[in-house]
């Protein structure tokens, strides 16, 4: 299937997504301001460039597309055309993402991902299931996990 676009405007319209800023991290953001959460945003220092980093508790959280990392949800789907490309540059994503949470893992972080399908879209989390997860992930002192439209749990170790 040939894209619907020519060249020009898919380039135009790719170069238009935000990398920071976005709908679900400003969204985010209100809902740990709403808990008294101090943070950080976007910092350089750290492997990755964690969306969030609350360093009073040792904690990272990345909040992540579920297109753009591969989560095996209702919002990801497989791209019908250029699908090779769009496949390697998204297990890219996922290989990247793996290496930068173990190697925060490795120097004391905790890691909590935040998928997109808790945030937004049909089947999404309220704000108060949202804050309540986040708040006992944080305060919990242990491990990495996810938060996705089912709710919250350890993190799975995904296929590169």
């Amino acid at each position: 299937m040939a894209d619907v676009h020519n060249p020009q405007t898919r380039s135009k319209n790719m170069r238009a997504i935000r990398t920071q800023d976005t709908a679900i991290e400003t969204r985010l953001a209100e809902l740990l301001a709403e808990r008294g959460f101090s943070y950080g945003v976007q910092d350089k220092t750290l492997p990755g460039k964690p969306d969030f980093v609350l360093a009073n508790h040792r904690a990272i959280i990345f909040v992540h597309g579920c297109f753009w990392h591969h989560h095996d949800c209702y919002l990801f789907k497989v791209p019908a055309t250029r699908t090779d490309f769009w496949m390697s540059k998204i297990g890219g994503n996922v290989a990247r993402d793996k290496k930068f949470i173990d190697e925060l893992s490795a120097s004391g972080w905790r890691v909590l991902v935040i998928w997109e399908c808790a945030l937004r879209g049909k089947m999404k989390l309220t704000d108060e299931e949202v804050s309540s997860r986040l708040e006992e992930w944080i305060f919990a002192g242990q491990g990495n996990g996810e938060i996705d439209w089912q709710g919250i749990h350890l993190m799975r170790e995904r296929p590169e």
